[in-house]
């Protein structure tokens, strides 16, 4: 048993032949694919956040609402960038997501990506302190992100507050027991993996990994993999940790999925420049359900992971989206021993 979820960007565009032509349409139809995806028996609805870019940003609000609309389905972020948030206030925001969705926040954080601005994060109000990369910042903000959630006091109480208070120091509320093992990294590189799980978060993969040995994608990202679960043994934790990887996949099975994405079946890796260094992209999979299943099968790192996140094109709309999806879960799902 696999899970399975999807994970949506969330662009939107004023152009005629986008089905989410605002912001409004995006977070809109965002919550209304998780309904969808959850009545599919998919397992998880994911968003992807970016700033200054007419793409999903302020996650919380929408995450909330997908837990009040949904009773089974993980929600959950791939990923926050790290450099924009205030960790308490985060914890805060969290808290109250699991909350309303009933324990079911699987929250993805990283040091971020190139963004649509520069230094965009000056503009939310933090600057690395002196010495310090943005990249060093980001981490700084997760440890603290980290230990508040745990739910232990550490502000001192007011003596002679509004509201009485209970004994001892004071912890960020609301708190949301467990959401601490349900915070996922999104790791780039073989390294970072391995610090994460030295961090006790579970490792979030996608398709790009910030370095190129020349081996496929794939068993680049096993390795990664692999590195990640030697050292979280080796961190002496207790748990079992989760591993997602993301994938661009799309069963042909009528003449939309043919016109759209036909001429993906041709897709390979690619190795691109990204910061100055060398990245390595995975290809994007699109065949009739028997070649796709034979395809998929040949992934070694989608089968080291227990979590696979379907990126979904969302201006194609609602209703295409789920169509892909459900394809995913009766054509190729079963097939693979997923379902």
């Amino acid at each position: 048993m696999k899970k399975i979820g999807f994970l949506s960007f969330g662009h939107w565009t004023p152009s005629p032949h986008s089905q989410t032509r605002s912001a409004s349409d995006t977070l809109l139809q965002s919550i209304d694919l998780a309904v969808a995806a959850e009545e599919l028996g998919v397992d998880g609805a994911y968003y992807r956040v970016h700033h200054f870019a007419r793409q999903l940003a302020s996650p919380f609000p929408l995450l909330a609402a997908v837990g009040a609309r949904t009773s089974r389905i993980e929600i959950g972020t791939g990923v926050i960038d790290m450099r924009y948030e205030n960790p308490l206030y985060m914890a805060e925001d969290a808290g109250s997501a699991d909350l309303i969705s009933g324990g079911r926040l699987q929250l993805g954080i990283s040091r971020g990506s190139p963004e649509q601005v520069v230094d965009g994060y000056k503009y939310f109000g933090f600057e690395p302190p002196q010495g310090m990369s943005d990249a060093d910042m980001a981490r700084g903000h997760t440890q603290v992100l980290l230990e508040v959630l745990k739910g232990e006091g550490f502000a001192q109480p007011n003596p002679r507050p509004m509201f009485p208070n209970p004994p001892g120091l004071l912890r960020i509320e609301p708190h949301s027991p467990g959401l601490r093992e349900r915070i996922w990294w999104g790791a780039g590189s073989r390294a970072t993996a391995e610090w994460t799980a030295e961090q006790g978060m579970n490792l979030m993969s996608s398709t790009l990994l910030t370095e190129d040995t020349g081996v496929p994608f794939h068993q680049l990202q096993a390795e990664q993999i692999q590195r990640f679960r030697d050292a979280w043994t080796a961190a002496g934790h207790e748990r079992e940790p989760r591993v997602s990887v993301s994938r661009s996949i799309f069963p042909i099975v009528d003449d939309r999925d043919r016109a759209y994405f036909g001429h993906e079946g041709r897709s390979e890796d690619q190795v691109g420049f990204l910061e100055g260094g060398a990245a390595r992209f995975g290809k994007t999979y699109a065949a009739e359900p028997d070649r796709l299943v034979e395809q998929l099968a040949q992934d070694e790192a989608i089968a080291a992971a227990d979590t696979l996140l379907l990126t979904v094109p969302n201006q194609l709309g609602v209703d295409y989206n789920a169509h892909v999806l459900e394809a995913m879960m009766t054509h190729v799902a079963p097939a693979l021993g997923w379902r």
